[in-house]
């Protein structure tokens, strides 16, 4: 297990910023349950679903910025959990980016890669392995998203969810499993041990033209889209 505690570059939970909010939770004395769950809420709720410049960005970088996605929020929990001693790891995908449609609309929807790189974090919990995907979309974005499509009562994909119980998905934990994308997955690469090995072997490729694009254009585009949502 001492390879799931490992802090590397990206999962840097001895920064300072990290230590001070751990200290500020008082999450250090906490028990392993509570431990865990104050954590996956605050990464939840308080850093706001949106888009970061990129993937592979510090646990810090991700803290001060205060939003992020799947792969960037997964390193910030990643960080918390491991500064805690709790092991984890993270599992990558890639998903449909129809997914992503209404986020991300118009001629840069259809420019888009069909398949967008993805990740849940799984932590050791009680003796097994714990799939935690659930965090990506804080509630009161969910709410509101749930609200503006009050006539879906199954299946829905789309604004960055993908699940089959659009009203009550699986996103509150309770030594449970997590999911809110798992239903747009389409490949699997399997379980790293870090964040920084997964990125390492892969990464979103859009080219250098379409990363600048995305990096100071269309990113800032989709954070607005998801604001709107977030204030209806």
């Amino acid at each position: 297990m001492t390879n799931y505690l490992i802090e590397t570059p990206l999962l840097n939970y001895k920064n300072q910023i990290i230590q001070k909010l751990i200290s500020d939770n008082h999450w250090d004395t906490l028990d392993r349950t509570e431990q865990v769950l104050s954590i996956y809420n605050f990464v939840r709720d308080s850093i706001l679903f949106g888009y970061n410049r990129a993937d592979n960005i510090s646990a810090s970088q991700v803290l001060k910025d205060g939003y992020g996605q799947c792969n960037t929020k997964g390193v910030l929990f990643m960080a918390l959990l491991r500064a805690l001693g709790i092991p984890c790891r993270i599992h990558g995908f890639t998903i449909d980016k129809k997914l992503q449609k209404g986020a991300i609309r118009g001629l840069y929807y259809h420019l888009s890669p069909k398949e967008i790189l993805h990740s849940w974090i799984e932590v050791y919990y009680d003796g097994k392995w714990l799939n935690l995907e659930g965090f990506i979309l804080d509630v009161p974005y969910l709410t509101k998203l749930q609200q503006k499509f009050s006539q879906c009562s199954g299946s829905f994909c789309g604004y960055g969810v993908a699940t089959e119980d659009f009203k009550n998905p699986s996103i509150y934990w309770n030594k449970n499993d997590t999911y809110i994308q798992k239903e747009g997955i389409v490949r699997d690469f399997g379980v790293y041990e870090s964040p920084d090995e997964f990125f390492k072997e892969h990464r979103q490729d859009l080219g250098r033209i379409k990363e600048v694009i995305y990096k100071y254009a269309v990113r800032h585009l989709m954070n607005r889209n998801i604001r709107k949502i977030r204030q209806l």
